[in-house]
């Protein structure tokens, strides 16, 4: 029988964990290629035989999503396999129906076939759409598990957009290794939160290996879930968080109602800062296709440096890229730091932008005049520095979950935004988490 020729349509994170744990072992397959989308600088580089396996010796090619029909028709391609996260089921139908007129199937891979089996026990957090607030989430279950006495291990979900050979399996104890690694900075908005708490922190590419070194100094591994993807790894306490700035998302997006109907807890975030139907709106979708879920109300409270420095202020706000990005919102803490604590004028960036950061501008318009951290390589960050500095305001409000004075130095006062998930009233993580791991 001839091998199904396959191309994985991705974006430096699924498509690698579909291929490594489903295909590069599988003689019945022949994957001829990689398309890339949502992340810059990925396209027209390779999967390395050293990742690939014994079967690709000259490791599989990666293109630029726009050129799929082609590929489809030069490599005799039967199957697609779309493997990336946070997009509109309009997006994927589209995709979808593409890749059926050039002559392919189409295929989206389950929690079934993706996922491993961890020999520790595996917390994990995810989301129904990038930017619902996953990230302090993943944090309060780390500082709990650890008030119980646990030896916690993170494991994020990966963002391998460097020299992939370097990527197969990292771990972060201190600073020094973000440096060492040349991380991103969205990769340290990830990362550096949770060394500040003294925790470990694997990522990379090749997920089973990362499992097997965290499971030598791990009692528990907290899945730390990017953008609204399923786990890598089946979990023994699926959480999944909720948006109600984005009500009705999580029943529109791929795969965020699969992570909702997964899950064993559902965290409503925002409720501090959410209209009250919209909240309704989430627990009447909860309710239709994840009755047996727990439900936690949450706030994510605000904490600012020094709030009396913004009060009639024309502030520059830099928000966390994927969540204004990919993420599709239009505002985050940083807007809601100007508004309470009396900035006099909220300046638009897009006028002074440089470089890169003018496209991600004309490819995401609804960020409207905030300022996404984009910095997915030097050059990047550089081009952010430069349209801070152009930017003509008094102050910079900083909500992103790093310090980017440790990456970049700017001719303005920066003042930053912190959160954290604070949940109100029962039960809580804590009663969840004491019964099923104390």
């Amino acid at each position: 029988m001839p091998k199904d020729r396959v191309i994985i349509m991705g974006a430096a994170g699924r498509d690698f964990h579909n291929f490594n744990v489903y295909f590069r072992d599988n003689p019945d397959y022949a994957v001829v290629a990689f398309t890339a989308a949502q992340i810059p600088n990925i396209a027209n580089r390779v999967y390395p035989p050293k990742l690939a396996g014994s079967l690709y010796p000259q490791g599989i090619p990666i293109y630029p999503e726009g050129e799929l029909p082609r590929l489809i028709r030069e490599y005799k391609v039967n199957q697609v396999v779309f493997a990336y996260s946070d997009v509109s089921y309009e997006h994927v139908m589209h995709r979808a129906s593409l890749a059926i007129a050039a002559g392919a199937d189409f295929r989206l891979m389950g929690a079934d076939s993706t996922m491993l089996q961890a020999k520790r026990p595996v917390v994990s957090i995810c989301a129904v759409r990038t930017g619902s607030g996953k990230s302090q989430t993943s944090r309060r279950v780390c500082d709990i598990l650890k008030g119980m006495g646990k030896r916690v291990v993170v494991v994020r979900h990966p963002m391998p957009y460097g020299d992939l050979r370097r990527q197969v399996c990292q771990r972060f104890a201190s600073y020094d290794d973000l440096d060492r690694y040349e991380c991103t900075i969205e990769e340290r908005e990830d990362y550096e939160p949770h060394l500040d708490r003294g925790t470990v922190v694997y990522a990379g590419v090749d997920y089973e290996m990362i499992l097997r070194e965290a499971e030598k100094e791990a009692e528990v591994i907290v899945w730390d879930g990017g953008n609204n993807d399923l786990p890598f790894y089946r979990p023994d306490l699926h959480i999944v968080v909720v948006d109600p700035h984005r009500a009705g998302h999580e029943l529109t997006y791929h795969p965020g109602e699969a992570n909702l109907r997964l899950a064993d807890v559902v965290v409503i975030n925002k409720i501090d800062t959410a209209q009250p139907e919209d909240v309704d709106t989430l627990k009447h979708n909860i309710q239709a296709v994840s009755p047996q879920a727990t439900v936690i109300e949450a706030a994510s409270p605000i904490l600012v440096d020094d709030p009396r420095a913004i009060g009639g202020q024309r502030v520059l706000v830099v928000e966390d890229g994927p969540t204004l990005t990919h993420g599709g919102m239009a505002y985050g803490a940083g807007i809601v730091a100007a508004k309470r604590f009396g900035a006099a004028e909220i300046i638009d960036p897009r006028p002074y932008a440089v470089g890169s950061i003018v496209e991600t501008f004309k490819e995401y318009p609804q960020t409207g005049p905030l300022l996404p951290a984009m910095g997915y390589g030097k050059r990047q960050i550089e081009e952010l520095e430069e349209t801070i500095d152009s930017t003509p305001c008094d102050l910079v409000l900083v909500a992103t979950p790093i310090d980017l004075g440790r990456l970049i130095e700017v001719n303005k006062p920066v003042v930053r935004v912190r959160y954290e998930l604070q949940e109100i009233g029962q039960p809580t993580l804590k009663d969840i988490l004491a019964e099923r791991f104390g």
